[in-house]
């Protein structure tokens, strides 16, 4: 996923094109156009005001914010029409702090009605309807606040969003809007107006911006923990809703998934680049912890291989998260023998000076987990070339094997490197890597700013294993659950799809070579169980993914956007699930936390070779 910091950064370009606002503050009333807050808004995403002038529209000003880049206040008319479509408020955007206006003031505002699209066009995001450059003049003060409007699991349809308009290019801009049959159109219908929410459950914990996610819809594929699943395209979870705040961030709660916002949660109803929807809380409710726990997994027993995934999310020298990881492993993981690291940075992480060694990032490490009270892991890693494989500009993350020499034996075959493609042979009957460590197919286009997967053979109780460490192309690009276009275009697959298709066959040749073959693919995969890009790493049964043998609603390794989700995945070889003989576990230490020292959960798999 792209960081936010980096977006909110080009955000902030955007932002900085509209002028700072003009207040006036009388005592007199003023006359009122005959443009309303409705009217502006209209029945369709669009304003039919867009782009022109509009004088004396009247509000009460309901919400105020006076920090990031999108500055101003929210009015809202508190005599509505009749028409569910029509949102009765609108934010009025100033550029810098407002002043001279105070929550319940009555208003009028002349300005420029726009559309602001967060994250720019590019983005595919729905735009914001704001007035613009305004002037705006205070007639009284005090007023009683507009009521403010429900949303909880009767008003919100169980349809998602209407397919775009083929004649728009797939955008829902220009229909009309049905906000009892869509839930996408019923939050537009509501767009700027003060909305609020009760007993809500928490389903994406609290994040380093201080917002987190509730669901309106407890029983909406709901998993053990609280969470919200999310197993489908054609499902999208229409209850989920963002929550900031207007007021100070340390006040925000710290949240984890599972816990509640007990009483009522109130405040305009805003759409953002970071998830569409979005409560901005003038009312927050009382946080009531859950008392979500991390999970621990089995330990393996002498005759199990405990074969794992860990994305370690950028972990260099520098990060502060070593005994944390370490204790994650020791403790929460039980020390597997294999562990496929991902996202280990070089030497010096992002200072991009040509470094690409990366034995400081994994001595650390193993040292770390020997204080923890766990075994004495060996490690085996490709360097990358420079500025190769993506990730954080300096930081040439690649992954890399721990293994526990106790119990299993790495097999060295020198001459794997960067660019140099590792392959299959057969000796003596039996498959073999022609380079272990050694890459596979790394000069290949699908690979291009992208982790190259590291082969590496094993041998446990007399018997190779073939493990693939992977990590995919991001969904970076890929259009939000909220898009104007619909449904939203993936284009991010592409490049997973070409990847997949070669890591398939590749394991296909090991198979083809030895029909019994134990191989295993692993990694952040990128992509949900039920996606194309798994259907092609599987192949004709080369491999399967071993998390759907866990019930739907534990299948999860990573909480984006509310949704509790598959993005890291072990997939093994029909002679490793030919006999059911194995046990998978997802152990959520880290995703459904506030505190988590990666945004991804470790997955393991044991079984008998």
């Amino acid at each position: 996923m792209p960081s936010k910091s980096s977006a909110r950064l080009a955000a902030l370009t955007v932002a900085a094109v509209c002028s700072a606002a003009s207040t006036i503050v009388l005592t007199t009333p003023a006359h009122a156009d005959s443009v309303r807050i409705h009217d502006i808004q209209g029945s369709t995403r669009m304003s039919p005001y867009a782009g022109r002038q509009v004088t004396d529209v009247t509000g009460i000003v309901t919400g105020i914010r006076t920090y990031g880049q999108s500055r101003g206040f929210w009015i809202q008319d508190p005599n509505p029409d009749a028409d569910p479509a029509t949102s009765e408020g609108v934010f009025v955007f100033t550029g810098s702090a407002p002043k001279g206006v105070a929550v319940g003031d009555s208003v009028t505002v002349s300005g420029t009605v726009s559309e602001y699209v967060p994250g720019g066009t590019a983005s595919g995001n729905q735009s914001l309807t704001e007035i613009t450059k305004p002037t705006t003049t205070v007639v009284s003060s005090g007023n009683a606040l507009p009521a403010a409007t429900t949303i909880d699991t009767r008003s919100v349809p169980a349809a998602y969003a209407p397919a775009g308009d083929t004649t728009a290019n797939g955008s829902v801009n220009a229909l009309p809007l049905k906000p009892s049959k869509y839930a996408l159109d019923h939050y537009e219908a509501l767009e700027g107006m003060t909305v609020r929410v009760t007993d809500t459950r928490v389903v994406g914990a609290t994040d380093p911006y201080t917002e987190l996610w509730v669901t309106v819809k407890p029983h909406e594929n709901r998993n053990r923990h609280g969470g919200t699943v999310y197993g489908s395209y054609d499902a999208q979870n229409t209850g989920r809703l963002q929550i900031q705040s207007l007021g100070s961030t340390a006040d925000f709660p710290k949240a984890n998934v599972g816990d509640t916002l007990a009483g009522a949660t109130a405040g305009p109803l805003d759409y953002n680049q970071f998830g569409g929807y979005t409560l901005v809380a003038s009312e927050l409710g009382t946080l009531k912890p859950a008392g979500l726990k991390r999970e621990t997994t089995s330990k393996q027993r002498s005759s199990e291989l405990a074969v794992a995934t860990y994305n370690v999310e950028n972990l260099d020298p520098t990060d502060a998260t070593f005994a944390e990881h370490a204790s994650a492993i020791v403790n929460n993981l039980k020390s597997p023998d294999i562990v496929s690291l991902e996202e280990i940075q070089d030497n010096n992480g992002a200072t991009n000076d040509g470094t690409v060694a990366t034995d400081q990032t994994m001595t650390k490490l193993i040292d770390a987990i020997v204080a923890a009270g766990g075994p004495t892991y060996d490690w085996r890693s490709i360097d990358p070339a420079d500025g190769t494989d993506g990730g954080e500009p300096g930081g040439n993350i690649r992954q890399a094997f721990l293994f526990n020499p106790e119990r299993v034996s790495f097999t060295d075959r020198a001459g794997g490197d960067a660019t140099t493609a590792t392959g299959v042979t057969k000796i003596r009957g039996k498959a073999h890597l022609t380079f272990s460590p050694g890459r596979i197919a790394p000069a290949d286009e699908a690979w291009k700013n992208s982790r190259k997967p590291l082969a590496g053979e094993f041998v446990f109780r007399g018997r190779t294993v073939f493990v693939i460490a992977n990590h995919f192309n991001s969904k970076g690009g890929d259009q939000g659950l909220t898009s104007q276009y619909q449904p939203p275009a993936r284009g991010s697959e592409t490049q997973r799809h070409q990847q997949a298709t070669l890591v398939n066959a590749f394991v296909k040749d090991i198979l083809d070579t030895q029909k019994n073959a134990d191989v295993i693919a692993l990694g952040d995969i990128n992509d949900f169980e039920f996606s194309r890009t798994t259907s092609i790493l599987e192949g004709r049964g080369e491999l399967w993914s071993a998390i759907k043998s866990l019930p739907r609603s534990e299948r999860y390794s990573y909480v984006y956007q509310g949704n509790s989700q598959v993005l890291d995945q072990i997939l093994i070889s029909p002679s490793i699930r030919r006999d059911c003989d194995f046990e998978y576990d997802s152990v959520h230490v880290n995703a459904e936390f506030n505190d988590q020292i990666s945004d991804h959960d470790p997955q393991v798999l044991r079984f008998r070779p």
